[in-house]
């Protein structure tokens, strides 16, 4: 599986967001639809201050920033699932992200069309949902004849199925996404061989125009109201800000443009924080003279899985992981000042793993 799929429709800011994100410049960004045909896949570093904090204290040689991978998707439009549009080849490449990025646009500007004459943040959220649930329904539907039809030798795997995709059938034909229909552990299980689209975890992307970056707009609220129903987040993003940005060399020219703009950091920077979380990932931290770096693991990870992102033979043979929390390792100025005030722990290989835990590994060679 890939990472997070921004999708939308066309003319909303996709492919602009996406060059910004990636700092790669490789999806061409253009005021016509489908100039994005094949997915644009870019790695960028994920935000995080903390890692900055630490850095200071060590003193390292180099800084390495955890990575979330972004795909630029083309854009989507009605009739999409009937192969309207790019139909399947974008079906088929969000049914590859892990999670979707959804780019609404809610600014208004007669010099960038829309693809349906008007801008309207909720319809076109609504168009997009309505093609994944259209192409969940094709899904399932193979699936239940499958199984319907294994169900009279009475297959154990059919005989469970069958009432899962039944109940799941009936919500989809509601026109509502599966991701609002209660399900239990076992079910999700049991469902997810099928990459439902509209199971994924999902964020929102407002693009706004710069005046509305710090507070929103209307449209932007009707944004946020509808994804508090699904539990989703709403980030404010302006690509036209985020284009200048990228045009800009200068730190403290960029900070002032911000801070002129009534916002502390890039839209992006919290996109890309939100994406890494969305993907249940989080970061914990190693700090030496060489290098301070946050490495990726999924939320819940224990430690001897932690050490093994460093490397394999560091899970194999785990003794134990000396940590620090974050606060305390800078509150007391490292390791050493961890140590002495007796907040440096020894964790065995049932330790569930904190975000933003500073981590050392004994092991066995």
């Amino acid at each position: 599986m890939i990472g997070i799929g921004i999708v939308g429709l066309p003319n909303v800011g996709k492919s602009t967001l996406f060059n910004a994100i990636t700092k790669a410049g490789a999806a061409e960004a253009a005021n016509y639809p489908f100039c994005t045909i094949e997915p644009n896949i870019g790695m960028t570093t994920v935000p995080d201050a903390r890692l900055e904090e630490i850095a200071k204290l060590v003193n390292p040689q180099k800084i390495i920033h955890a990575t979330v991978e972004f795909v630029d998707i083309a854009g989507l439009v009605k009739g999409a699932s009937k192969g309207e549009g790019l139909g399947n080849k974008f079906l088929s490449h969000i049914r590859a992200a892990s999670a979707i990025c959804q780019v609404v646009r809610c600014f208004e500007d007669e010099n960038v069309v829309h693809v349906a004459g008007s801008v309207d943040p909720l319809r076109d959220i609504e168009t997009i949902n309505a093609e994944l649930i259209l192409a969940d329904l094709e899904t399932l539907e193979k699936a239940l004849d499958k199984h319907k039809k294994l169900l009279q030798s009475k297959n154990k795997e059919s005989l469970e199925l069958v009432p899962i995709l039944e109940k799941c059938k009936a919500h989809l034909e509601d026109l509502k996404l599966l991701k609002t229909l209660p399900l239990t552990e076992e079910e999700a299980a049991a469902l997810r061989t099928y990459q439902f689209l509209t199971l994924k975890p999902v964020i929102f992307a407002a693009n706004v125009a710069e005046d509305d970056l710090a507070q929103g707009n209307a449209l932007s609220e009707k944004v946020r109201d509808y994804a508090k129903n699904l539990g989703a987040e709403v980030i404010l993003v302006s690509a036209k800000v985020e284009e200048e940005l990228q045009e800009m060399d200068d730190e403290a020219g960029k900070k002032e443009y911000l801070e002129s703009l009534g916002v502390k950091e890039a839209g992006l920077d919290r996109l890309i924080r939100a994406g890494f979380h969305l993907l249940g990932l989080q970061s914990f931290f190693t700090a030496g003279p060489k290098e301070a770096r946050a490495w990726t693991i999924r939320i819940g990870d224990a430690a001897p899985k932690a050490a093994g992102e460093i490397h394999t033979d560091f899970e194999k043979g785990f003794i134990r992981a000396k940590v620090v929390d974050y606060d305390d390792f800078l509150r007391c100025g490292g390791w050493k000042g961890a140590q002495e005030a007796g907040l440096l722990r020894l964790e065995g290989k049932d330790y569930i793993v904190k975000d933003g835990d500073l981590m050392e590994f004994l092991f066995n060679v």
